[in-house]
Formats: structure tokens, C-alpha cells, sequence
């Protein structure tokens, strides 16, 4: 009979490069969608450049969480 060869496991999870605070990314998040609020009051030109904003925004918070 022959040993079992070892297989290896799953890689090692990396750590975190910083912890995340919920409240700083909370808030990060609050700000971007409050950009978006007065659209009404704004011309339709200036939409895109908000929406880009908040897309920015909200993506860089997404990439923070998925670190934990």
C-alpha cells in the first residue's frame, strides 16, 4: 500500500491592507448619493458628470469592503 500524496489546502487569506471602518465608509457612501439629490435643480448636462461622481465614489467604497 502507498501513502496518500499530501494535497495541498486552500491559499492562505491575505490580511487586510487597513481595516475598514464602517462609519468613515458609511459616510463616504451617504456623500456620494447626496451629490445626486438636487438633480432636478440642475441642467441635464450636469446629470452625467454627477452620476459619474457618485459611480466613482460608490466603486471605491465596494473595492474597501471587499478587502474585510
Amino acid at each position: 500500500m502507498y501513502p496518500t500524496p499530501p494535497v495541498p489546502g486552500p491559499p492562505p487569506r491575505p490580511a487586510a491592507e487597513q481595516p475598514v471602518d464602517a462609519a468613515e465608509l458609511t459616510t463616504d457612501i451617504d456623500n456620494a448619493v447626496a451629490g445626486l439629490r438636487d438633480l432636478d435643480d440642475r441642467p441635464l448636462a450636469a446629470h452625467v458628470e454627477r452620476f459619474d461622481t457618485a459611480h466613482a465614489a460608490l466603486t471605491e467604497a465596494l473595492s474597501r469592503i471587499d478587502k474585510v
